[in-house]
């Protein structure tokens, strides 16, 4: 097993991985898809539950992820069959890396559809955002999604081809504090509209009345989101970690800091909807509608909409990109590792494969309309098929390796390397041998349950 790779990348310190890993776990599943969770999931106890999963299921899989990259400096395919040659570990590692690859193009061709709302906005058409078919209208236009889609991803491509340090890191450490400082502000003008305190109590306060089995299904699934599990980001990211760096420490900061911008965005979002609704959650409608369509209405009807406008979707852009860089880094490093290329030509190809897949995605509510794979448009079908089936199978490979194959010991012995105490090594013991894998499986039981439409959530 290679413990360390001479000419490996790496993050110059711990502020560097928190930051990067942050940014990568801080994305456009934060901003719209958690306050549409926990407001149709209960509010205050959807918030409860999720917190104390991000303590338990989230701190395990980042403890091992990470573990597992440091432990091998290597990427996911390599990391995992450094472990063994057994059919299921390479396929675990294979699975990782794919994540990424279907996640970065659809999630590059939302990030454009942001630059066009935020270049709106800048350009004084608020009011025109908020009118009803606007959305429908521009990502039925084949020739503007694709022109906003590729300005995204080439911002991405440019900052993963400045490298680790200079590229992703500076990057994150200059993103992310504005990201928080925005995301106060606009919470805090959220809160102070006429009628937002009610959305502000059911956000915050449990209510035992609300729970239900799908609040915690639900809140599991948004771990992956949250978290960036199982998309073999914080294997490559723990691959570019020095070995003095507390891995605890770091996951801890990770948690406390994608909660924290998990509760601002349900901050910033419910009480705005509630006061614009008259208290409907209802209004707080799932995925685009609600960014896309929702969200500019609710500027429209307040003060200082245009500015608010802005301000949201600058935070709403740094937050895509900053995951997006993190989603094709662990692409690159995986083709610089099973290839043997530079970071040059295999930005290169990572560039090819967003092109190729995300223009698919792209077109696929216009000129591809007509097309679909069992039922889905292109940009639901990579979105099904990589958050609902590979990834909740890319957790259970990345658990039973560790506690089969790796060992807890070893990990324990990793995680010791920057640190001189285990503080939750039971939860982590126990989480990862048996909660952990039976959570894995619920998520993908459940979510592919619903797609097929056996169950609803």
């Amino acid at each position: 097993m290679n413990t360390e790779t001479g000419k490996r990348s790496s993050f110059s310190g711990k502020i560097g991985f928190v930051l990067s890993a942050a940014g990568a776990s801080v994305g456009l599943g934060n901003i719209w898809r958690f306050p549409y969770l926990a407001a149709k999931y209960g509010g205050g106890i959807f918030l409860l539950v999720y917190i104390i999963l991000a303590l338990t299921f989230g701190y395990s899989m980042i403890i091992a992820e990470t573990s597992i990259g440091r432990m091998t400096g290597k990427s996911p395919v390599s990391a995992f069959r450094s472990f063994g040659k057994a059919k299921w570990i390479n396929a675990g590692g294979w699975i990782n890396a794919i994540v990424p690859l279907l996640i970065v193009p659809y999630y590059s061709v939302i990030g454009g559809w942001v630059i066009k709302y935020l270049f709106e906005y800048v350009l004084g058409h608020g009011s025109a955002l908020a009118t009803d078919g606007y959305f429908s209208d521009f990502i039925s236009n084949g020739v503007s999604t694709e022109v906003c889609f590729i300005i995204f991803a080439l911002l991405t491509l440019i900052i993963i081809f400045a490298g680790v340090q200079n590229g992703i890191e500076r990057v994150s450490k200059i993103m992310m504090p504005i990201l928080v400082v925005l995301s106060v502000i606009i919470a805090i003008y959220s809160i102070t509209r006429p009628g937002a305190m009610a959305g502000v109590k059911y956000f915050l306060v449990p209510n035992i009345d609300n729970f239900s089995w799908m609040t915690v299904v639900s809140a599991m699934g948004q771990m992956f989101y949250s978290l960036s599990i199982a998309m073999g980001i914080l294997i490559t990211f723990g691959s570019y970690m020095k070995k003095d760096i507390s891995i605890e420490d770091s996951t801890k900061n990770v948690e406390i800091f994608d909660t924290a911008i998990a509760i601002m965005a349900g901050l910033m979002i419910i009480p705005a909807v509630f006061a614009f609704s008259g208290g409907d959650p209802d209004t707080l409608q799932a995925g685009p509608s609600l960014m896309f369509i929702t969200i500019p209405k609710v500027f429209d009807s307040m003060g200082f909409g245009t500015i608010v406008g802005i301000l949201f979707f600058v935070l709403v852009l740094f937050a895509a990109i900053t995951s997006s860089i993190a989603l094709t880094e662990s692409a690159v490093s995986t083709f610089e590792d099973e290839l043997g290329w530079d970071r040059r030509k295999s930005t290169v190809l990572a560039g090819a494969i967003m092109l190729i897949l995300g223009t698919l995605s792209s077109l696929g509510y216009g000129p591809l309309a007509s097309v679909k794979i069992i039922g889905m448009q292109f940009l639901d079908f990579f979105d099904f098929l990589s958050n609902s089936v590979m990834m909740p199978i890319a957790a259970l490979a990345t658990c039973l390796l560790v506690s089969k194959v790796i060992g807890l010991k070893a990990i324990e012995e990793e995680v010791l390397l920057g640190e001189s105490n285990f503080r939750r090594k039971v939860i982590f013991n126990f989480m990862i041998k048996y909660l952990c894998p039976i959570f894995a499986v619920i998520i993908l039981v459940s979510s592919v349950a619903n797609a097929f439409g056996w169950i609803s959530m």
